[in-house]
């Protein structure tokens, strides 16, 4: 019997590549540029699990074209990138990485938040090009963090992880999410729940936390950005469709708010024209979960998830769609 095939569309870390190459064989795309969608249906079409990229474009053509596959393990927490529907459909599993990259993402939200406030980035470059004649009042002005309002949109792991480190810095928290969270848990993070209109008029900061979804797809738009604060600050760690990103370049470019930080753009990896020219924002290449610990923890969830199915199990890390419907399965078999 001939082993079960395991099939990378780009190399992770070693560690998850392990776990699986002692059980399956396993062929991991090496190559430096991206997999086009035709060279990965090929490479795919008799793997019997596949480990995908956020950036691969897994709709339901690719999907109809696997003939064996029992598993879509999909190296990110977000899974836009998968047509769900069409995998459960065809009886594929379809699971993500949740929680293990909470920390590391909001360690970079808040990195983003305190270069852009502070100018660090500009302020490092006018360093290096050997522009600092010495100290001077005026020199990079930025603003403080101490005494001022964070707003959340989102308040899952990572919005509340975001939320723990602004405590730090003495900020008020203020937060919008679907649900309102337990009392229990706004009081640890000295939260206020507030409508999403009052948070984005309030908010001296603002940090996105939310999924992409339907409901969240431009959730800031033009006419949102209008209601900012004209020293108000925005930063997106989750998905850049979540944003507006032309109405947003404009409103930056015209001073109408005073900056931003992105770590995930709207037509990734393409930027809105002239975003790059802007001092007044720090633009990242989706580093949100980029850690030592955090890329191996990713890997090792990965093959966990391609084992229990491919030895008859349920995976632990289904994406929500799917749990409720094979967990639901499950409980009512036992």
């Amino acid at each position: 019997m001939s082993q079960a095939k395991v099939f990378i569309t780009y190399a992770i870390p070693e560690k998850g590549i392990k776990l699986l190459t002692e059980k399956f064989e396993v062929d991991v795309y090496e190559g430096d540029e991206f997999l086009s969608k035709s060279e990965m249906i090929e490479r795919a079409k008799d793997a019997d699990a596949i480990v995908t990229q956020l950036r691969d474009p897994i709709d339901s053509e690719f999907i109809e074209s696997l003939q064996k596959a029992k598993i879509i393990a999909n190296y990110a927490v977000g899974y836009n990138n998968i047509d769900v529907q069409a995998a459960t459909r065809k009886g594929i599993f379809v699971t993500n990485t949740p929680g293990v990259l909470t920390e590391a993402t909001a360690d970079i939200a808040f990195a983003l938040l305190l270069s852009v406030a502070r100018k660090i980035v500009e302020a490092d470059k006018f360093v290096r090009e050997g522009k600092f004649t010495g100290w001077k009042p005026k020199l990079f002005l930025g603003y403080d963090l101490f005494g001022k309002t964070l707003g959340i949109i989102g308040m899952g792991r990572i919005g509340q992880a975001v939320a723990r480190r602004a405590l730090g810095f003495g900020m008020n928290v203020v937060y919008y999410n679907r649900n309102r969270l337990p009392a229990d848990i706004e009081q640890r993070y000295n939260a206020r729940y507030v409508d999403l209109d009052t948070l984005i008029a309030t908010s001296d900061y603002i940090s996105i936390h939310t999924p992409l979804t339907k409901e969240t797809y431009h959730l800031i738009n033009e006419e949102r950005i209008n209601r900012m604060k004209p020293n108000a600050i925005i930063i997106n760690t989750a998905r850049g469709p979540v944003i507006d990103e032309l109405a947003l370049y404009k409103a930056l470019k015209d001073g109408k708010i005073a900056g931003a930080g992105f770590d995930v753009y709207e037509n990734e990896p393409l930027l809105t024209p002239g975003l790059e020219k802007l001092d007044n924002v720090v633009l990242l290449p989706h580093i949100g979960s980029a850690t030592y610990e955090t890329r191996d923890k990713m890997s090792e969830m990965v093959a966990i998830n391609i084992i229990e199915v491919l030895e008859g199990r349920i995976p632990p890390n289904l994406v929500p769609e799917q749990a409720a419907i094979y967990l639901k399965k499950s409980t009512t078999h036992d």
